[in-house]
Formats: structure tokens, C-alpha cells, sequence
């Protein structure tokens, strides 16, 4: 079990996993080996609503850093995720099928998306946050999402 960064906005409880690197836009990459695997922040999956459909790129799918990866459909919206890391998916979370609310029940945990085998895990480890730089850019946007409410 990962430890958490966490803080409390409004009556929203947000965790941040320490031991991943994230997109801006809120997407986990935890290297694994040669491999990485991605899934959403805690933040991003609250703001989303819950999941009701989560389709990820086909395994073997080649993927660019920044290319649409999964879409993920909630009650609220349709997002398309940027991937953070350039590479091949070499597998796919097969709850993402049958049980896709595992995103909303445990983001950093059951509700991966996909595993990347990374053409460059270190370059494009370079343009993501750390655990602490995406606390702070979470708590900023969590604040502000409180105050048109």
C-alpha cells in the first residue's frame, strides 16, 4: 500500500500516491521494471463522477506521449486521457470490462488502466509532476472548483 499525500477541500477528502508521477491532467505513471503502469489520479476520478465505461487502447497499440490511451465515460462526462509515457501497451486492466468502477473505488490500486512497456521512461519522467508538485497543483484546482460552488 502506497503511502498518501492528502488533504481536505471543502467535504472532499483527496489522495495523492507518493509513489507515482502524474500528468497535469491527472494521470498516475508508476514504473514497474521496463514497464509502467498508469490509472487515474484519486482527484481526477472524484471530479469525473462515477465510472460507468473505461476503454483503453488495444494491447500492442503503440501509444506517443500525450496520445489518447483511454476514454472513460461517467455520469457526468466523456474524457479522453492522454497517456504520460511514450510506448507499446502491454496489457490492459481486464476489470476494465466488467467492473470499471474499480477507478472510483481504488484509483491507486484495482482501478489501473494499463501497463506501457516505455520507449523512454526517462525522458518522459521529465515532463511529469512528482507525487508533491501534483498535491500542490490538485489542492490549487480542488480550491478553486470549491468556490463556484
Amino acid at each position: 500500500m502506497p503511502e498518501f499525500l492528502e488533504t481536505t477541500v471543502d467535504k472532499f477528502t483527496f489522495k495523492v500516491a507518493k509513489d507515482r508521477y502524474y500528468s497535469d491532467q491527472g494521470v498516475w505513471a508508476k514504473p514497474e521494471g521496463t514497464r509502467v503502469r498508469i490509472g487515474l489520479s484519486d482527484f481526477l476520478q472524484q471530479r469525473s463522477g462515477d465510472v460507468a465505461f473505461a476503454e483503453v487502447k488495444d494491447t500492442g497499440a503503440a501509444v506517443e506521449f500525450g496520445d489518447e490511451f483511454a476514454v472513460i465515460e461517467t455520469i457526468k462526462v466523456n474524457i479522453s486521457l492522454g497517456s504520460p509515457v511514450g510506448g507499446v501497451v502491454a496489457g490492459t486492466n481486464p476489470a476494465m470490462s466488467t467492473a470499471p468502477e474499480a477507478i472510483n473505488q481504488d484509483p491507486y490500486g484495482a482501478g489501473w488502466l494499463a501497463d506501457l512497456e516505455a520507449t523512454d521512461w526517462e525522458a518522459d519522467r521529465l515532463r511529469l509532476l512528482d507525487a508533491e508538485a501534483y498535491f500542490r497543483l490538485m489542492k490549487g484546482q480542488a480550491e478553486e472548483e470549491a468556490k463556484k460552488l
